[in-house]
């Protein structure tokens, strides 16, 4: 028996497996068949899938959120300085 060489799939393969495995329109051995993976392997991905796809349309985008807000508050900060420093200037070239 020859041994085969670990094999890495990129995200887009892992993806299209799963999404196809979701489709349920094959079984499972099907599917391996079809792309040369072992049933396990797709089950495994489809369950890793399923446990980060709440990340998708949830923290992720309050995360960014948050960020812009904390960006928003440091640049009104900084024109808030930029606005008093301007007009002690303007008063201090009056005199």
């Amino acid at each position: 028996m020859s041994r085969r060489d670990r094999r890495k799939f990129t995200a887009a393969f892992k993806t299209e497996v799963v999404l196809e495995a979701l489709k349920e329109r094959k079984t499972l051995s099907e599917l391996a068949q079809q792309f040369d993976l072992h049933p396990n392997q797709i089950s495994a991905w489809k369950k890793e899938f399923l446990t980060g796809a709440s990340e998708v349309f949830g923290s992720s985008l309050d995360t960014e959120r948050e960020a812009l807000e904390k960006k928003q508050e440091e640049l009104y900060r900084q024109i808030g300085k930029l606005q008093v420093e301007n007009d002690f200037l303007k008063k201090t070239l009056r005199r």
